[in-house]
């Protein structure tokens, strides 16, 4: 577990929060994986009251799962909660890109940019798939922004947990030049406002890294066994 720099009036339970929650997303806390409430306390110089505390709210977002005579576990991902997160994001983030075809600030089409310009860079490298992941969970943070969105961005990122977590385990299968080729023709479509490939293009990116999760979680023995 990678252990963060506390932040300015950060209180122990935000901490550990913070803490377990970005471990757990990036997968340095693999979903299945036992927790001891005694091992994070000591880890995190704190007492066991706020980590109990943070395992709830945890266990409320669906990231840690606690079993009676068992012990504290970090979630399996669930295919169900991935299906509610793609049935939000197709529904708005096709009218978030159809808004951003009618006005769209220069200085977030710069910063668009920019973050694509990133992500080339990285998907000539090997590894770098915890970056990429970064990378692209911020281009789509940009674009709501840019129409003013912000908040429901945030709102997708909350039960988008399982998603997210699946996206970076099979990102090491997926062609992120591909990804990267889409995200330009995000910019594109924007720049020269062609409202009419919007639905066409949101369906091929959202639907891109699904069309071989089916085949990983039956066949390949690295990933099955962090699903339910």
């Amino acid at each position: 577990m990678i252990l963060y720099e506390r932040k300015d009036k950060e209180t122990g339970k935000e901490y550990a929060y913070r803490v377990l929650k970005e471990n757990i997303m990036s997968l340095e806390l693999k979903p299945g994986e036992l927790l001891s409430e005694l091992e994070l306390a000591e880890k995190l110089n704190l007492s066991r009251t706020p980590i109990r505390e943070v395992i709830m709210r945890l266990k409320s977002e669906h990231l840690i799962e606690v079993k009676p005579q068992s012990g504290t576990y970090v979630s399996l991902i669930d295919i169900d909660l991935i299906d509610e997160a793609l049935f939000m994001r197709f529904a708005v983030e096709e009218k978030v890109l159809k808004l951003a075809c009618e006005s769209f600030p220069r200085e977030t089409m710069i910063e668009l940019e920019k973050n694509v310009f990133a992500q080339e860079i990285i998907a000539n490298m090997e590894g770098g798939e915890t970056e990429f992941h970064k990378l692209d969970t911020g281009f789509h943070e940009l674009l709501f922004s840019g129409v003013n969105k912000k908040h429901i961005w945030a709102s997708i990122l909350n039960i988008s947990t399982h998603y997210n977590r699946m996206r970076l385990l099979t990102q090491k299968k997926d062609s992120k030049k591909s990804v990267v080729e889409q995200h330009r023709e995000f910019l594109n479509v924007i720049n020269n406002k062609d409202i009419s490939k919007v639905e066409e293009l949101i369906d091929k990116h959202m639907k891109f890294s699904m069309k071989s999760w089916d085949y990983l979680i039956k066949h390949d023995a690295e990933i099955s066994k962090y699903f339910k």
